[in-house]
């Protein structure tokens, strides 16, 4: 046992050591860099064909890549990862050369590519998928039996890559303006995946083809497949762009539970839209579908593996009481639709954007159905959770993450921000604004800060570099006597200077701190000073000179 530990210890140095040394592989840079093999194109449609073999669990499948040429070249890049291997690439009816390099793969195109042309390519595929260990934190496909002993098949591949189970352009600066999605599964299950249902085929081998159609530009791991013994049920909600249709889809010996559960859909809708603007994806519906994992945001086709219950597997996770008063997986993950879905971050660097404005969405739906103190209260409450361990972005252009913080700590810059702004309805245009101006967009976090600082009028980039580029949290330090009170920031970028609101005797002070010792005078004699909590900082009361 002492040697075994002795071993893990040794290890986790080991990788500690070369985490923060920020080295990466080759395969890193081909998976995370727009290279000049991918930046010549542009994704117009996907044709994504998967049959599932459920006893030997294997795919076989196609892809059809419709694509807009921006400039001439002649090679293409596409992922795929093991076990799963191309086996045949066609374009014209002939078939192309491919050259593999890690799971890259670099496809040699035999017709001249002229600009603006539009073209189609055909990958086939075939395999056995990695099988997912932990979903959704671990990517791959989950192979389980429901109660009753129907296989229940499904997919997870956000931070892993959609290539884990289909070949794509697998990075999350381009999207496909459109996708039809095509499983064949047997013949007594159901494959639900996102947009709408096109059409149903019966085969003569005893399966059936699903047929899903995506009319809206859709992110590479948005996409997915869910394949059970589904029962359906739906109804309309009545939203800011006309009708928009709910569809459900559980096990069916779950229906009566989902449909009591469920009608948390239309209070998140009603808040959301509120608060973001119309739901994104009117064309291609809402869905919610049962899954066996907590739940994912896959666009217009969100899981649910919530247990039909509030909180989070029943616990909340901000410790007030609040996380209770909600089922956090249905308001959660569809509060991705518009941050994660309709805005996307180009580079999984900028990952903060899809979650703490999500992580932030929990505290409005808080806000918009029990009020402010509520919010105020939850999103202080998950304060708890943040490590501060390293900065909200990674490092841009090898697929990398930043930290977990992104969710917790997310949530409270931005609650900091709406302080900070102090004035709840231009907060509000700013979020209505950012689905609007980026409507379907892939973006920068750094056109999000832009974006904020001009519909403020602030210069909002020292407080976006303190708390997206370090890990280090402002602290005040301040020191009362009986006629004033001293204060400044350590633990600052330069030129950090956020002020804060205060109550002094009770009544709204507010303190402009930077760098260097201010002063602030008292008119009373004994004045008590209460600092606003709901701003993200921490504190340090030094004695009195």
């Amino acid at each position: 046992m002492k040697n075994t530990a002795l071993l893990f210890t040794f290890l986790l140095l080991i990788f500690n050591s070369a985490f923060a040394q920020n080295t990466f592989t080759h395969q890193d840079t081909l998976r995370g860099a727009i290279t000049k093999e991918r930046a010549w194109w542009d994704i117009t449609y996907y044709h994504l064909s998967v049959d599932v073999n459920t006893r030997k669990k294997t795919i076989t499948g196609s892809n059809l890549i419709q694509y807009k040429v921006l400039t001439p070249h002649q090679t293409l890049q596409v992922e795929l990862q093991e076990p799963l291997k191309i086996f045949k690439v066609i374009q014209n009816e002939k078939e192309l050369s491919v050259r593999k390099d890690g799971y890259s793969y670099f496809i040699e195109l035999q017709d001249s590519q002229t600009v603006e042309s539009i073209n189609e390519l055909t990958i086939y595929y075939k395999g056995e998928p990695q099988e997912s260990e932990n979903p959704p934190w671990n990517g791959g496909l989950t192979w389980k039996k429901d109660r009753n002993e129907n296989d229940w098949i499904v997919t997870t591949c956000q931070g892993d890559g959609a290539s884990l189970w289909w070949p794509n352009k697998d990075h999350a600066y381009d999207e496909p303006d459109s996708m039809l999605i095509s499983i064949t599964v047997p013949k007594h299950l159901m494959d639900v995946s996102n947009g709408r249902l096109r059409s149903i085929k019966d085969n003569k081998n005893k399966t059936k083809t699903y047929n899903w159609f995506v009319s809206n530009p859709i992110n590479n791991y948005g996409v997915n497949m869910n394949i059970g013994d589904y029962i359906h049920f739906n109804e309309t909600y009545k939203g800011l762009k006309g009708n928009l249709d709910c569809d459900y889809y559980v096990l069916r010996d779950n229906l009566k539970d989902a449909k009591k559960q469920f009608k948390e859909v239309p209070r998140m809708l009603a808040a959301f839209e509120h608060w973001f603007g119309p739901y994104p994806f009117y064309e291609d519906g809402y869905k919610l579908i049962e899954v066996p994992y907590a739940g994912m945001e896959h666009q217009s086709s969100v899981t649910y593996g919530n247990g039909f219950k509030n909180g989070y597997k029943g616990k909340d996770v901000s410790g007030t009481g609040w996380g209770m008063k909600f089922d956090f997986i249905i308001v959660h993950e569809s509060g991705h639709e518009w941050f994660a879905n309709n805005i996307t971050h180009k580079d999984v660097a900028d990952m903060w954007i899809h979650e703490g404005f999500t992580s932030y969405s929990e505290n409005l739906f808080v806000e918009y159905h029990f009020g402010k103190k509520a919010c105020n209260e939850y999103v202080k409450g998950i304060r708890k959770n943040i490590l501060n361990d390293k900065p909200l972005i990674g490092t841009y252009n090898v697929h990398q993450e930043g930290s977990s913080d992104m969710y917790y700590k997310g949530a409270n810059i931005l609650h900091t921000l709406r302080q900070l702004i102090d004035n709840d309805e231009l907060w509000r245009s700013i979020l209505v604004g950012l689905n609007k101006d980026f409507y379907h967009q892939t973006v920068t976090s750094k056109q999000v800060e832009d974006y904020i600082s001009q519909k403020t009028k602030k210069n909002l980039s020292t407080f976006f570099n303190q708390y997206l580029r370090t890990k280090d949290i402002p602290t005040l330090e301040y020191r009362t006597n009986k006629k004033s009170i001293e204060f400044r920031y350590i633990n600052i970028v330069d030129g950090f200077d956020m002020p804060i609101r205060t109550f002094i005797n009770e009544k709204e002070k507010w303190l402009f701190p930077n760098s260097e010792w201010s002063n602030f005078h008292l008119e009373k004699k004994g004045s008590q000073i209460t600092f606003d909590e709901n701003f993200y900082i921490f504190y340090e009361k030094l004695t009195a000179n």
